[in-house]
Formats: C-alpha cells, structure tokens, sequence
C-alpha cells in the first residue's frame, strides 16, 4: 500500500492511523525529512497527549522506540464527520414541536459543554473565557479573550462549523449555550459573520 508523504501534524496522524506503530526512521521515510525534523514534531505531539512511545530493544546500546497514537490522537485522526453532523443537525430542526426542539438543543450544549469540562479551568468567569479561548485555538479555531471592566468577549475569527452554519445560523445558538456553561455566566452573541461581521463574537458581562 502506497501513503502519501504526509506535511502536517494532521497527515502524520493518519500516517500512524493507517499503518499503526512507526519508529522514527520509518516516519522519516514516509515524510521526506531528516529524522530530526521528525522528532521536533513529535516532540510536541507527544507533549499536546495525541502519541506515545515505547521503547524497544534489540541486543546492547540505546532502545529504538516506536511511536503510535493515544485514545486523543485516534479521536483528533480521521474524524471526517461532517455529513453525518449536517443530517442530524437537519433532523433536530426539522422536529415539529418548537419546545422539544429547543429542549433539544439545550442539551445537545451541554452535551459537548460535558466533554470540554475537564479541559477548561479557573475560579471565575474571567478564567474561564481566558482558558476557553486558549482551548478553541488548541483546536485551531483561533480565538481572542478582551476584558473591560464590565464585560468580557471572546472572539472566534473563524467558525467551527462552516457547513453547518450555512445551514443554519441555530447552530450559532447551540455554541452560545455551549459557552455559558463552560464559562459558568450568561453569554451573548453580539456579533455574527453569517451576519455580515468581520468574526463572531461572545461576551459576557
């Protein structure tokens, strides 16, 4: 089996997806770089939780290592979701009875809201929306946190879900809520791109 030569953190992924545990060299090979470089990335990688090694050793001096994927790294590789998200969001819309479908939608945020808990910290709102924003660009969804003395924004300059908002602006709703619980305040959408804005944003006060 042929693999494209993979040129970013994301191909790496899926190279070790496809193939299973890899030593260095091997990845070297597949990527068309020096071993060095190979192991700048996965330095980091190893650091964001998405790989892991495992020494392996074959007769006297220093153990090879192989490297593979973590549960993260196989969530974040080949997750490709996006029709089946785009049906459901359809579906969930299209429910005739307008109070179980917003009951609906709120609990789809706190759904994803649950599976983010753990990975945003701090005492106050304040810390919160700062480790939200920290959070959405670790995703690569690049985000920016303003304080003023009466409020809070966060700013996201790109959207998480593109095809879905052009769908339907709801899903700006389902974030909004999302949003709230995290931060553990009321959160307001005060600026959308699907309305015209240069980004959207959510503040707080």
């Amino acid at each position: 089996m042929s693999i494209e030569a993979p040129h970013s953190d994301a191909d790496l992924l899926d190279l070790l997806r496809i193939t299973g545990a890899l030593r260095i060299t091997e990845m070297a090979e597949a990527m068309e770089v020096t071993p060095t470089a190979v192991r700048q990335r996965l330095i980091r990688m190893m650091t964001q939780g998405l790989i892991q090694r495992e020494p392996i050793r074959a007769g006297r001096g220093r153990p090879l290592h192989k490297y593979w994927l973590t549960d993260k790294g196989l969530r974040q590789s080949g997750t490709n979701f996006n029709d089946l998200a785009v049906a459901l969001w359809r579906e969930v819309r299209a429910i005739p009875d307008g109070e179980l479908r917003r009951s609906m939608l709120r609990r789809v945020a706190r759904a994803l809201a649950a599976g983010y808990a753990g990975q945003v910290h701090g005492e106050t709102p304040a810390e919160r929306m700062r480790s939200l924003g920290e959070l959405l660009s670790q995703r690569r969804i690049p985000a920016s946190v303003e304080e003023t003395p009466k409020s809070m924004t966060l700013t996201a300059h790109a959207c998480p879900y593109p095809n879905l908002a052009e769908q339907d602006q709801g899903i700006c709703t389902v974030e909004r809520m999302m949003f709230s619980e995290l931060v553990g305040q009321d959160v307001h959408l005060t600026q959308c791109r699907l309305e015209g804005g240069a980004d959207c944003r959510f503040q707080a006060r």
